[in-house]
């Protein structure tokens, strides 16, 4: 039995394609039904977040695998079989364990190192689970990735340091403020900037968080995904005073907050601290209010440069935990090549066994005579014969399980020895 998978990211294909080929937390338990329904299929999980989807199988044959997975996601998609084919990639084997290992640990993500995937990981493959469409090598192989996602994460610190803009600007905020929990937070502007931000303030507690936006209607999309509050643009100056933290991302040509604004919030909070965030280009705050009692100002540069840093860390951690991956895989596939090879040994040994046993029982009719002796001594060459004959067969069945072809060695010993191999091996 042989793992594949097939699937597609942020690098093999723009967003509107990954849309199609998403799998909604609704759909993905028929789905999965779906895919395991085809007969080369035997045992299927799917990962399908913003960014990517991805399908791993078990299947007996490769190419019938390969086929069945990409057939069945150009019917759930609408895509035609060439579109599949353009905006897809496929590995098999140890390479598509590797690339599963990778994923987990957030190097194959757009943001390196990123946490969310290993969560993402972890609830495809209990769903699958759940539907009885996993089987005791996607077992396996999920199980361990989810152990190395964290070990690399643990051992690595790959995590630690702020590596997109948004993020930064939350923690450049935390360290200003302390922590962040009961704290207010204004948001100016609801575009994807300012998304990320909501997203990292409310996973660091902020529990009162008021969105504006010139389109009010999209401020309260914004706001209700996090229980915040949305409040009209023209109204925004009516809330600064009681926000601790503001963060700006607005495509306006021109300041929407000027010094003149901020110095009466400021006087009125008395010296107590506010911190200012501002991801616009062109900037939405006036540099000069940088320069009021209590108040802190930073823009983008000032971030990039955080980033920055903070992401040749993660390169380096994620050099390291490269080599992780790596020494786990070596440990996976002794593992698997095990669970692949010792069905093949177990009827090869038991073949050699009957040949023996009938051969041997035939040999001693005919010696007639023969001493409690000989027949030991007769009994015990047999024996070294056929111990002697499996011994390379199966030795180098054993090294071959640990490579990429070992599936077609022991497809060709089973064939040459006509063995027949029974359960999931």
């Amino acid at each position: 039995m042989l793992i594949i998978t097939v699937g597609l990211n942020h690098r093999t294909a723009p967003v509107a394609v990954r849309e199609r080929m998403a799998f909604g937390e609704n759909a993905l338990g028929d789905a999965l039904l779906q895919l395991r329904g085809y007969p080369s299929i035997l045992g299927c999980v799917i990962i399908s977040t913003c960014n990517r989807t991805e399908i791993y199988a078990v299947t007996g044959e490769m190419d019938e695998g390969l086929t069945s997975v990409r057939t069945f996601l150009s019917r759930c998609s609408g895509l035609a079989a060439s579109e599949i084919n353009c905006y897809t990639y496929s590995h098999n084997l140890f390479d598509a364990a590797r690339h599963l290992f990778r994923v987990a640990s957030g190097l194959d993500s757009m943001l390196l190192g990123e946490t969310e995937i290993l969560g993402q990981i972890r609830e495809g493959y209990r769903l699958a689970f759940d539907n009885n469409t996993t089987n005791s090598i996607l077992n396996t192989l999920f199980q361990q990735a989810i152990a190395i996602g964290k070990r690399v994460r643990h051992e690595t610190g790959i995590d630690r340091n702020a590596a997109s803009i948004s993020y930064a600007a939350v923690e450049l905020a935390k360290s200003k403020l302390g922590q962040l929990s009961g704290r207010i937070a204004l948001v100016i502007g609801a575009g994807y900037m300012s998304e990320l931000a909501v997203k990292h303030l409310a996973a660091n507690g902020v529990n009162n968080i008021i969105v504006t936006n010139r389109s009010y209607s999209r401020a309260v999309e914004l706001a209700d995904q996090f229980a915040g509050k949305a409040v009209n643009f023209d109204e925004m100056n009516n809330y600064l005073e009681t926000a601790d933290i503001v963060i700006s991302s607005t495509a306006a040509p021109h300041y929407v907050l000027k010094a003149t604004d901020v110095s009466q919030v400021a006087a009125r909070r008395e010296g107590k601290a506010m911190v200012l965030i501002d991801l616009a280009v062109p900037r939405d705050i006036e540099g000069a209010v940088g320069d009021l009692p209590g108040v802190s100002l930073y823009d983008i540069d000032a971030l990039e440069t955080v980033v920055d840093r903070n992401l040749a860390e993660r390169r380096q951690a994620a050099v390291y935990g490269e080599a992780i991956i790596e020494e786990e895989l070596e440990t996976f596939s002794r593992r698997l090549g095990s669970q692949f090879v010792v069905p093949t040994i177990t009827a090869l040994v038991n073949r050699g066994e009957e040949v023996k046993r009938k051969e041997l029982e035939r040999a001693l009719n005919r010696l007639n005579g023969l001493s409690e002796h000989d027949r030991k001594v007769v009994s015990a060459m047999a024996n070294a014969i056929v111990n002697q004959l499996l011994h390379t067969p199966v030795t180098q069945l054993k090294n071959y399980a640990l490579t990429n072809e070992g599936h077609l060695y022991t497809k060709m010993l089973q064939n040459v020895f006509c063995l027949e191999i029974t359960g999931e091996g």
